[in-house]
């Protein structure tokens, strides 16, 4: 449930995609159409379709799944109609760790996920939609499921939409749950059947996507933000935020914070409100580094508090505003460790069709388990910068990149514990009994060692 807390800064929480969470049965049509739902699909349907990518694009929504590509842009980027089909893909595979924004709306809330999914369709021109939900979450695919049943037989979906004319047809995909999917043109592969992995751009799916056809991808985030924009119009959605940030966003706070959760607030908002707002860092402990925007987003430390987390802001100050997942470490934890279990998900996770990524978050992971274990050598973390460099801009999609950022960030900030890795654990520099949020149970790795709850 979004948290309510009165902030003791003059910055207040936007509770907008988040304000029915805590009502009666929130995921249920009737407890959505009693607060207003599905008025903007009805003033959508009033309008023409180029007119609500206008009000979208003047809105300044901007993508909230990591790039923050302004949204009604993406849309106007579809050729002109030429008879054949058309798509929207709501991309709710959620899978950047630390990262829990979408799942939460979903369950909590899928009625406005699917009315954006109405409009976005309307105003593209799309006649069948596709939600591709992560495959792990089957509570959630089955909630949505209801939901799209829901929508359905009030006629919100289906034939003739409210006697417009308009037809429009949802399906929910669950897929299988690989990370390479949450990239969008390795979920539209896997979308028609094939194994998930990134397409080569050009061409991009605006031009060549589902099925070869024009197709729009979007984060859940991004469609259930279209309603309110709708009904309360493009200024409204401006008074929040900044002018080249505007809008609300579901910031998630966890880790070493005192009440982590879900906080909505208006872009521009700083870490150091966030963190007042969910009682701060957990007690007796100070905060030694934080994620911006989940785990392939370079680190921020406690001089980056007032940043405000806006994608201008954030980016000048060296990071990446991605999913707004604020992961808080305090001082009681390795950042050799974190970094290492990071890019040992993202090696697991690569998809192997490019040699840096493949190759590289191998040898990256090798290198820290080396530094993690104190038997690291005196050319260890250079090699470390060499491989991220030889990664970088080199692999084939966005994963290898976001494996690379928090390796040179930690190294940039905490190059010493680093060099302590050349001779001292860090599990001996940094007991995992110390940072660990629930009892510890130190339990035997499958190489034979000893190892620790993750950090």
């Amino acid at each position: 449930m979004a948290e309510q807390t009165t902030p003791a800064t003059p910055t207040a929480l936007t509770p907008v995609l988040s304000e029915r969470w805590d009502a009666d049965r929130p995921w249920t049509l009737a407890t959505y159409e009693a607060h207003g739902g599905w008025a903007g699909l009805r003033k959508a349907l009033t309008m023409d379709p180029g007119d609500v990518v206008t009000a979208v694009k003047d809105s300044g929504l901007r993508g909230r799944g990591g790039a923050g590509f302004p949204t009604g842009m993406k849309w106007g980027f579809l050729p002109a109609p030429d008879g054949g089909p058309r798509y929207l893909v709501v991309n709710a595979d959620e899978s950047e760790p630390g990262t829990c924004k979408d799942i939460p709306l979903m369950m909590a809330d899928p009625q406005v996920l699917i009315e954006g999914v109405a409009i976005t369709s309307y105003a593209i021109g799309c006649h069948h939609a596709f939600i591709y939900l992560r495959g792990e979450v089957v509570h959630v695919y089955r909630r949505l499921l209801r939901a799209v049943e829901e929508a359905y037989a009030a006629g919100h979906l289906g034939k003739d939409i409210h006697g417009s004319g308009f037809d429009l047809e949802v399906t929910v995909h669950a897929g299988a749950g690989a990370y390479i999917c949450g990239e969008e043109t390795a979920l539209l592969d896997s979308l028609e059947g094939r194994r998930g992995q990134p397409r080569l751009k050009p061409p991009f799916p605006a031009v060549a996507g589902l099925y070869a056809r024009p197709t729009v991808v979007n984060n859940v985030e991004s469609v259930a933000s279209v309603p309110r924009i709708l009904t309360d119009g493009v200024d409204w959605f401006r008074t929040m935020g900044t002018d080249r940030s505007p809008g609300h966003g579901l910031f998630s706070l966890s880790g070493h914070v005192a009440r982590p959760g879900q906080y909505e607030a208006p872009l521009g908002i700083t870490m150091r409100e966030l963190l007042e707002m969910a009682g701060g860092v957990r007690e007796g402990h100070e905060l030694k580094f934080w994620t911006p925007g989940g785990s392939s987003t370079p680190i921020f430390t406690a001089q980056h508090l007032d940043v405000p987390l806006t994608y201008e802001e954030v980016g000048a100050a060296g990071s990446m505003l991605g999913t707004r997942a604020l992961q808080v470490f305090d001082d009681t934890v390795s950042v050799v460790k974190a970094v290492s279990r990071w890019t040992q998900f993202y090696k697991h996770e690569s998809c192997g069709k490019c040699t840096p990524c493949r190759e590289g978050t191998f040898w990256l992971a090798q290198v820290l388990g080396r530094l993690e274990a104190g038997q690291g050598t005196s050319g260890d973390i250079d090699l470390l910068l060499d491989l991220c460099d030889n990664i970088l801009g080199k692999a084939f999609c966005a994963l290898g990149d976001g494996a690379t950022s928090p390796i040179t960030s930690a190294i940039q900030y905490f190059r010493e514990e680093f060099e302590a890795g050349t001779h001292t654990a860090a599990d001996v520099l940094f007991p995992p009994e110390k940072s660990a949020l629930f009892p510890y149970t130190p339990r035997r790795s499958g190489a034979g060692q000893l190892a620790g709850a993750h950090a």
